[in-house]
């Protein structure tokens, strides 16, 4: 039994005695009326007021257990509210994406007239789910400091070039121009993000990339720490 139904409890008994009391007086009056006459309203006021002041005490103390109660009942959603709130910052906290050009087959990617947004559709690692394997987009889901890797392979005489992009502004570039045979080039770059902020790769106008099942043109990064 709580404290709550304790107190009313009590309450309850009291409110049971004054009608008995009463009820004894009445018995009382009958018997020895003279008597009763003078000594049973004084009983019953000095009673009443007894219950009356034992009535106060008590709904002071149901009012003070209801309201301890009803903090404790914050505090405990407040604290449920931040266990919930952790969870979900580890659980963001865990990001970090590697994928490669080519899901299947071999070949090359390129000489397009225009800047065209590489998708790399081979996602190797792809924790958290930042990277979209549909658009080639890393949408970042907790402002911070993440890092970003691009590697791509040429051949021929055909330039071999790419930009890395955030939100559409040029970061970085990873190039060659090759005369003969194969080339490869890497770079990397770190990033200070918001929520929502998209990085990409965008294949150089008349540059030209090849991939195969080795996987040589890759687009990597990873959550360094928030902020």
């Amino acid at each position: 039994m709580t404290v709550i139904q304790q107190v009313s409890v009590d309450r309850m008994k009291i409110i049971m005695f004054l009608p008995l009391l009463l009820l004894v007086c009445s018995v009382s009056a009958d018997q020895t009326e003279t008597a009763v006459q003078q000594s049973c309203p004084q009983d019953i006021h000095a009673v009443l007021r007894e219950l009356t002041a034992s009535l106060a005490v008590q709904n002071e103390r149901i009012t003070v257990l209801q309201r301890e109660n009803q903090e404790l009942a914050t505090k405990v959603e407040s604290q449920k509210t931040e266990i919930d709130q952790l969870k979900q910052q580890l659980q963001v906290k865990q990001v970090a994406f590697s994928a490669s050009l080519l899901d299947q087959g071999e070949g090359d990617t390129g000489p397009f007239d225009d800047h065209t947004t590489l998708i790399f559709k081979h996602v190797i690692t792809n924790i958290g789910n930042a990277y979209n394997k549909n658009t080639g987009i890393f949408t970042a889901p907790v402002r911070g400091a993440y890092h970003f890797d691009l590697t791509i392979v040429g051949h021929g005489n055909i330039v071999a070039g790419a930009f890395l992009l955030r939100n559409g502004e040029q970061i970085s570039i990873t190039y060659e121009n090759p005369t003969s045979g194969t080339v490869s080039a890497s770079n990397g770059v770190s990033l200070l993000l918001e929520v929502g902020d998209q990085v990409f790769v965008r294949l150089l106008a008349s540059a030209r990339i090849f991939d195969s099942q080795s996987h040589h043109n890759t687009f990597s990064g990873h959550l360094i720490f928030t902020m």
